[in-house]
């Protein structure tokens, strides 16, 4: 076995006990074989470059330090994978160091028009897609990223719950199920924040939308694309456009990014055109307050500064329509970061990065916390469940400031919902306050 020197020069790598034993040899080397016919070229010009502008912004780099975990060392390793020089075996445990952001793909001069003209943009989340989907190919897994997948089919969701309750925080709100416009709930937020479906139920309602559930709703299917289960995706995501089509759906609206750009990336991929809108509620929601169909009038008394989720800023170019909602709610301080600063942080929640290097991923989640404390907010808002539950639960360990997602706060200023606990909090601190 080749161990791959670390391409700063420091220790080798040692074996990471998650990752499971090889099962075909032969399937390991066709798939090394076919990964780097689709990539050696754009591996050989991301180390032509030598630039290296990709290190500083990525967030895992920040907590380790080790040039491995870049898009440079990414694509070093396909390129010594081409040549024969590096095995797949002993090269996939690396990739699991990416929470796919895109903050190294936006500071890469490969992205610029020259690296288009000649087809070789730099698309690191592809790459690791699909190193890791060559291993899982191969029969090279990750123990915990096997396990979750496993659960995610036999639960047909990502956070284990019962599949008969997917649908269970609607139970008092009488939504219809199906429609032209069907509401997508994020497996996290249909389990555990519960509070922000509720909320964007009601603005909806309130804005005279009128939305329902899907008959049978499975996880979109992107984590598992994103560990490199590809059949477990195409299975979830097939059942998902199936019952979009059954339901009459003419336009599907999201409330969490990663949703969002499985369906508006992904599903294209694997079905083309499909044929059916789909939406990120803060465009949905800056353009109903625009319109003067939403009215936010309660003020709320705190200072906001707001994350942007990776997948809606870096990856989708979406960071207006937040700040638009954010700006729009009366005594409301929003202390706003620009979204081109923001693409150094990340909440570390992605990229199955928690599922296998849950350490790694807390001290990312830990820095953008730290990242914060300075502007002297109240509150940290976002627009992504899944960096949210992964904040807040870092945050609350450290005492830091309470974490919460921009459709609570929008739906509190409505007067939809009562006001959260921690806006009572905050009172507090600022009375007592020198």
């Amino acid at each position: 076995m080749t161990r791959i020197p670390d391409v700063e020069g420091s220790d080798l790598v040692p074996r990471d006990p998650d990752v499971l034993s090889i099962g075909d040899r032969a399937a390991a080397e066709a798939a090394t074989r076919k990964l780097a016919e689709g990539y050696e070229d754009r591996a050989w010009g991301c180390m032509s470059s030598r630039h290296k502008f990709c290190r500083e912004p990525c967030p895992v780099y920040q907590v380790t330090r080790n040039e491995q975990h870049t898009s440079y060392g990414f694509h070093a390793t396909v390129a010594a994978m081409s040549q024969g020089l590096v095995d797949l075996e002993d090269a996939y445990e690396q990739y699991a160091y990416c929470t796919q952001c895109g903050a190294c793909e936006l500071r890469c001069p490969n992205t610029l028009f020259t690296g288009d003209f000649y087809r070789n943009r730099t698309q690191l989340v592809q790459l690791v897609k699909a190193v890791r989907a060559a291993g899982v190919e191969a029969g090279i897994e990750r123990g915990s990223w096997k396990r979750w997948n496993d659960d995610t089919v036999t639960f047909r969701n990502e956070m284990q719950g019962d599949p008969a309750q997917v649908a269970g925080w609607a139970d008092d709100l009488d939504l219809p199920r199906g429609g032209e416009t069907i509401l997508f709930c994020d497996c996290m937020a249909a389990y555990r924040q519960t509070k922000v479906p509720r909320a964007v139920s009601m603005l909806l309602r309130e804005a005279g939308v009128e939305v329902g559930l899907m008959n049978d709703q499975w996880c979109c299917g992107g984590p598992a694309l994103e560990m490199g289960y590809t059949d477990i995706y195409e299975q979830f995501a097939r059942h998902n456009l199936e019952d979009w089509r059954a339901a009459g759906a003419k336009r599907v609206v999201t409330l969490d990014p990663h949703d969002y750009i499985t369906f508006v990336e992904d599903y294209p991929r694997l079905f083309g055109d499909y044929g059916i809108e789909v939406l990120h509620i803060t465009d949905l929601l800056a353009e109903l307050i625009e319109q003067g169909k939403l009215r936010l009038e309660r003020p709320i008394p705190v200072s906001v500064t707001y994350h942007d989720p990776c997948r809606l800023n870096k990856r989708r170019g979406i960071w207006e329509s937040p700040r638009k909602i954010l700006r729009a709610i009366p005594g409301l301080d929003f202390r706003d970061v620009d979204h081109v600063t923001q693409w150094a942080m990340c909440s570390g929640a992605g990229g199955g990065l928690p599922v296998a290097l849950p350490d790694v991923a807390e001290k990312v989640a830990r820095n953008r916390l730290d990242a914060a404390a300075p502007i002297g907010a109240d509150v940290l808002a976002s627009a992504c469940v899944w960096a949210e539950d992964h904040l807040e639960r870092v945050a609350a360990a450290d005492g830091q400031m309470p974490v919460v997602d921009i459709t609570v706060l929008a739906a509190m200023s409505a007067g939809l919902l009562e006001a959260e606990p921690w806006l009572a909090e905050v009172g507090r601190n600022r009375e007592g306050a020198p």
